[in-house]
Protein backbone atom coordinates (compact mmCIF):
# COMPACT_ATOMS: atom_id res chain seq x y z
CA UNK A 1 0.00 0.00 0.00
CA UNK A 2 3.05 2.47 0.80
CA UNK A 3 4.06 1.81 -2.97
CA UNK A 4 1.33 2.26 -4.19
CA UNK A 5 0.48 5.84 -2.36
CA UNK A 6 4.02 6.43 -3.39
CA UNK A 7 3.77 5.74 -7.41
CA UNK A 8 0.37 8.06 -7.10
CA UNK A 9 2.40 10.93 -5.30
CA UNK A 10 4.98 10.78 -8.36
CA UNK A 11 2.56 10.23 -11.14
CA UNK A 12 0.82 13.49 -9.76
CA UNK A 13 4.22 15.35 -9.01
CA UNK A 14 4.97 14.58 -13.19
CA UNK A 15 1.37 15.48 -13.91
CA UNK A 16 1.77 18.87 -12.09
CA UNK A 17 5.20 19.88 -13.45
CA UNK A 18 3.88 18.67 -17.08
CA UNK A 19 0.90 21.31 -16.62
CA UNK A 20 3.19 24.21 -15.26
CA UNK A 21 5.83 24.38 -17.82
CA UNK A 22 2.59 24.10 -20.30
CA UNK A 23 1.56 27.07 -19.17
CA UNK A 24 5.02 28.34 -18.97
CA UNK A 25 5.49 27.38 -23.00
CA UNK A 26 2.18 29.50 -23.77
CA UNK A 27 3.42 32.21 -21.52
CA UNK A 28 6.50 32.52 -23.29
CA UNK A 29 4.65 32.05 -26.79
CA UNK A 30 1.90 34.69 -26.38
CA UNK A 31 4.85 37.06 -25.05
CA UNK A 32 6.73 36.61 -28.19
CA UNK A 33 3.79 37.05 -30.25
CA UNK A 34 2.80 40.31 -28.76
CA UNK A 35 6.03 41.55 -28.67
CA UNK A 36 6.10 40.97 -32.51
CA UNK A 37 2.86 42.78 -32.52
CA UNK A 38 3.81 45.67 -31.02
CA UNK A 39 7.36 45.72 -32.93
CA UNK A 40 5.65 45.61 -36.19
CA UNK A 41 3.25 48.11 -34.52
CA UNK A 42 6.32 50.61 -33.55
CA UNK A 43 7.93 49.47 -37.40
CA UNK A 44 4.66 50.95 -39.05
CA UNK A 45 4.58 53.97 -36.84
CA UNK A 46 8.33 54.74 -37.99
CA UNK A 47 7.74 53.93 -41.70
CA UNK A 48 4.22 56.16 -41.62
CA UNK A 49 6.59 59.20 -39.90
CA UNK A 50 9.24 58.73 -42.34
CA UNK A 51 6.58 58.94 -45.51
CA UNK A 52 5.08 61.86 -43.79
CA UNK A 53 8.73 63.50 -43.43
CA UNK A 54 9.20 62.61 -47.31
CA UNK A 55 5.88 64.27 -48.12
CA UNK A 56 6.38 67.12 -45.95
CA UNK A 57 9.91 68.10 -47.53
CA UNK A 58 9.22 66.85 -50.99
CA UNK A 59 6.01 69.53 -50.75
CA UNK A 60 8.21 72.36 -49.16
CA UNK A 61 10.22 71.52 -52.39
CA UNK A 62 7.60 71.79 -54.97
CA UNK A 63 7.01 74.79 -57.24
CA UNK A 64 4.95 77.73 -55.70
CA UNK A 65 3.28 80.17 -57.49
CA UNK A 66 5.64 83.12 -58.16
CA UNK A 67 8.42 81.60 -55.74
CA UNK A 68 7.06 82.39 -52.70
CA UNK A 69 8.27 80.88 -50.06
CA UNK A 70 5.68 81.84 -47.11
CA UNK A 71 1.94 80.45 -46.78
CA UNK A 72 -1.08 82.87 -49.07
CA UNK A 73 -2.02 84.22 -45.66
CA UNK A 74 1.26 84.96 -44.87
CA UNK A 75 1.84 87.20 -48.16
CA UNK A 76 -1.41 89.19 -47.71
CA UNK A 77 0.03 90.42 -44.20
CA UNK A 78 -0.76 88.16 -41.66
CA UNK A 79 -3.20 90.73 -40.41
CA UNK A 80 -6.74 91.24 -40.39
CA UNK A 81 -7.29 92.76 -44.33
CA UNK A 82 -5.36 89.19 -44.75
CA UNK A 83 -8.25 87.38 -42.94
CA UNK A 84 -10.76 89.60 -45.48
CA UNK A 85 -9.33 88.79 -48.45
CA UNK A 86 -9.04 84.79 -47.43
CA UNK A 87 -12.45 84.55 -45.72
CA UNK A 88 -11.91 83.66 -42.48
CA UNK A 89 -14.32 85.49 -41.16
CA UNK A 90 -17.05 85.32 -43.87
CA UNK A 91 -19.57 87.62 -42.23
CA UNK A 92 -17.09 90.16 -42.51
CA UNK A 93 -16.17 89.45 -46.03
CA UNK A 94 -19.09 89.28 -47.11
CA UNK A 95 -20.20 92.35 -46.06
CA UNK A 96 -17.50 94.38 -47.76
CA UNK A 97 -18.01 92.35 -51.09
CA UNK A 98 -21.75 93.37 -50.20
CA UNK A 99 -20.47 96.86 -49.39
CA UNK A 100 -18.34 97.34 -52.55
CA UNK A 101 -21.29 95.72 -54.87
CA UNK A 102 -23.95 98.38 -53.46
CA UNK A 103 -20.78 101.24 -54.52
CA UNK A 104 -20.45 99.87 -57.93
CA UNK A 105 -23.98 99.41 -58.77
CA UNK A 106 -24.93 103.11 -57.44
CA UNK A 107 -22.02 104.72 -59.66
CA UNK A 108 -22.42 102.54 -62.66
CA UNK A 109 -25.81 101.12 -63.41
CA UNK A 110 -28.17 103.67 -61.50
CA UNK A 111 -25.54 106.43 -63.22
CA UNK A 112 -25.09 108.19 -59.35
CA UNK A 113 -22.62 111.04 -58.68
CA UNK A 114 -20.04 110.81 -56.22
CA UNK A 115 -20.62 114.64 -55.46
CA UNK A 116 -24.33 114.27 -55.46
CA UNK A 117 -24.04 111.07 -52.95
CA UNK A 118 -21.96 112.85 -50.93
CA UNK A 119 -24.80 116.00 -50.72
CA UNK A 120 -27.52 113.76 -50.33
CA UNK A 121 -25.45 111.83 -47.48
CA UNK A 122 -24.48 115.21 -45.28
CA UNK A 123 -28.60 116.34 -45.82
CA UNK A 124 -29.34 113.06 -44.51
CA UNK A 125 -27.30 113.80 -41.29
CA UNK A 126 -27.31 117.27 -40.69
CA UNK A 127 -31.43 116.09 -40.81
CA UNK A 128 -30.82 113.84 -38.17
CA UNK A 129 -28.66 115.90 -36.14
CA UNK A 130 -30.80 119.06 -36.01
CA UNK A 131 -33.76 116.99 -35.31
CA UNK A 132 -32.10 115.07 -32.50
CA UNK A 133 -30.83 118.40 -31.07
CA UNK A 134 -34.23 119.87 -30.84
CA UNK A 135 -35.77 117.19 -29.24
CA UNK A 136 -33.62 116.47 -26.71
CA UNK A 137 -34.00 120.04 -25.78
CA UNK A 138 -37.42 120.07 -25.49
CA UNK A 139 -37.19 116.70 -23.50
CA UNK A 140 -34.17 118.01 -21.30
CA UNK A 141 -31.65 115.97 -22.43
CA UNK A 142 -28.35 116.19 -23.55
CA UNK A 143 -27.61 117.14 -27.24
CA UNK A 144 -25.69 114.60 -29.38
CA UNK A 145 -22.22 114.72 -29.21
CA UNK A 146 -20.06 114.48 -32.22
CA UNK A 147 -16.56 112.72 -31.13
CA UNK A 148 -12.79 114.13 -32.34
CA UNK A 149 -10.59 112.59 -34.63
CA UNK A 150 -7.08 112.18 -33.10
CA UNK A 151 -4.73 110.59 -34.73
CA UNK A 152 -1.11 109.73 -32.48
CA UNK A 153 1.82 111.85 -34.13
CA UNK A 154 3.84 108.94 -33.94
CA UNK A 155 1.13 106.49 -36.19
CA UNK A 156 1.05 109.69 -38.45
CA UNK A 157 5.44 109.51 -38.63
CA UNK A 158 5.50 105.86 -38.62
CA UNK A 159 2.62 105.73 -42.07
CA UNK A 160 4.48 108.35 -43.66
CA UNK A 161 7.81 106.86 -43.52
CA UNK A 162 6.17 103.52 -44.62
CA UNK A 163 4.90 105.24 -47.57
CA UNK A 164 7.71 107.22 -48.38
CA UNK A 165 9.84 104.00 -48.34
CA UNK A 166 7.51 102.04 -50.35
CA UNK A 167 7.11 105.05 -53.21
CA UNK A 168 11.08 105.01 -52.94
CA UNK A 169 11.27 101.60 -53.85
CA UNK A 170 8.37 101.35 -57.02
CA UNK A 171 10.40 104.26 -58.24
CA UNK A 172 13.29 102.34 -58.13
CA UNK A 173 11.80 99.46 -59.33
CA UNK A 174 10.59 101.78 -62.19
CA UNK A 175 14.13 102.83 -63.08
CA UNK A 176 15.33 99.02 -63.32
CA UNK A 177 12.74 98.45 -65.78
CA UNK A 178 13.30 100.93 -68.36
CA UNK A 179 16.77 100.78 -67.83
CA UNK A 180 16.13 97.46 -70.09
CA UNK A 181 18.97 95.58 -67.66
CA UNK A 182 16.15 92.44 -67.60
CA UNK A 183 14.72 92.09 -71.46
CA UNK A 184 12.55 89.27 -69.74
CA UNK A 185 10.80 91.30 -67.04
CA UNK A 186 10.81 94.63 -69.82
CA UNK A 187 8.53 92.39 -71.83
CA UNK A 188 6.38 90.87 -69.24
CA UNK A 189 5.91 94.46 -67.97
CA UNK A 190 4.85 95.55 -71.68
CA UNK A 191 2.33 93.32 -71.92
CA UNK A 192 1.25 93.64 -69.01
CA UNK A 193 0.19 96.87 -69.40
CA UNK A 194 -1.13 96.56 -73.07
CA UNK A 195 -3.32 93.68 -71.60
CA UNK A 196 -4.67 96.40 -69.24
CA UNK A 197 -5.14 98.98 -71.83
CA UNK A 198 -7.06 96.56 -73.63
CA UNK A 199 -9.54 95.98 -70.52
CA UNK A 200 -9.90 99.53 -69.80
CA UNK A 201 -10.56 100.29 -73.44
CA UNK A 202 -13.62 97.89 -72.65
CA UNK A 203 -14.68 99.59 -69.48
CA UNK A 204 -14.14 102.86 -67.13
CA UNK A 205 -12.34 102.98 -63.90
CA UNK A 206 -14.84 102.27 -61.62
CA UNK A 207 -15.86 99.07 -63.08
CA UNK A 208 -11.78 97.82 -63.29
CA UNK A 209 -11.36 98.91 -59.73
CA UNK A 210 -14.96 96.90 -58.82
CA UNK A 211 -13.56 93.81 -60.82
CA UNK A 212 -10.03 93.66 -59.01
CA UNK A 213 -11.36 94.02 -56.34
CA UNK A 214 -14.11 90.93 -56.65
CA UNK A 215 -10.55 89.06 -58.07
CA UNK A 216 -8.80 89.67 -54.92
CA UNK A 217 -12.00 88.62 -52.82
CA UNK A 218 -12.20 85.21 -54.73
CA UNK A 219 -8.97 84.18 -56.85
CA UNK A 220 -6.30 84.14 -53.58
CA UNK A 221 -9.14 81.70 -51.15
CA UNK A 222 -9.97 79.56 -54.11
CA UNK A 223 -5.90 79.49 -54.65
CA UNK A 224 -5.47 78.67 -50.93
CA UNK A 225 -8.20 76.13 -51.11
CA UNK A 226 -6.88 74.16 -54.25
CA UNK A 227 -3.22 75.78 -53.94
CA UNK A 228 -1.29 71.95 -54.93
CA UNK A 229 -3.42 71.63 -57.63
CA UNK A 230 -2.79 74.97 -59.16
CA UNK A 231 1.02 74.97 -58.55
CA UNK A 232 1.00 71.69 -60.70
CA UNK A 233 -0.59 73.16 -63.48
CA UNK A 234 1.18 76.42 -63.07
CA UNK A 235 4.50 74.63 -62.88
CA UNK A 236 3.64 72.85 -66.41
CA UNK A 237 2.72 75.74 -68.02
CA UNK A 238 5.68 77.60 -66.82
CA UNK A 239 8.31 74.90 -68.19
CA UNK A 240 6.32 74.85 -71.75
CA UNK A 241 6.25 79.20 -71.63
CA UNK A 242 10.03 78.69 -71.13
CA UNK A 243 10.82 76.21 -73.53
CA UNK A 244 8.76 78.67 -76.12
CA UNK A 245 11.06 81.55 -74.44
CA UNK A 246 14.66 79.86 -75.47
CA UNK A 247 13.34 79.40 -78.90
CA UNK A 248 12.23 82.81 -79.38
CA UNK A 249 15.55 84.53 -77.72
CA UNK A 250 17.07 82.01 -80.12
CA UNK A 251 15.73 82.83 -83.10
CA UNK A 252 15.00 86.68 -82.37
CA UNK A 253 16.20 87.98 -79.03
CA UNK A 254 19.74 86.92 -79.74
CA UNK A 255 20.11 88.42 -83.46
CA UNK A 256 19.32 91.85 -82.05
CA UNK A 257 22.15 94.30 -82.32
CA UNK A 258 23.16 95.25 -78.97
CA UNK A 259 25.28 98.46 -77.57
CA UNK A 260 29.42 97.84 -76.50
CA UNK A 261 29.63 96.64 -73.05
CA UNK A 262 30.84 98.56 -70.10
CA UNK A 263 34.09 97.06 -69.82
CA UNK A 264 35.05 97.92 -73.21
CA UNK A 265 33.54 102.14 -72.50
CA UNK A 266 36.10 101.97 -69.37
CA UNK A 267 38.53 100.64 -71.85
Amino acid sequence: MAEHADEIETTNDSLVEKITEKIHRDDSSSSSDSESVKKTKYDDDDDDVKKHHESSSLKSKSYRLFGREKPVHQVFGGGKPADVFLWRNKKISASVLVGATVLWVLFELLEYHLVTLVCHILILVFAVLFLWSTVSKIINKSPPSIPEVRIPEDTLLQFTSALRIEINHFLQMLRDIASGRDLKKFLAVVAGLWMLSVVGSWCNFLTLFYMSFVVLHTIPALYEKYEDEVDAFVEKAMMELKKQYAVFDDKVVSKIPRGPLKGKNKD
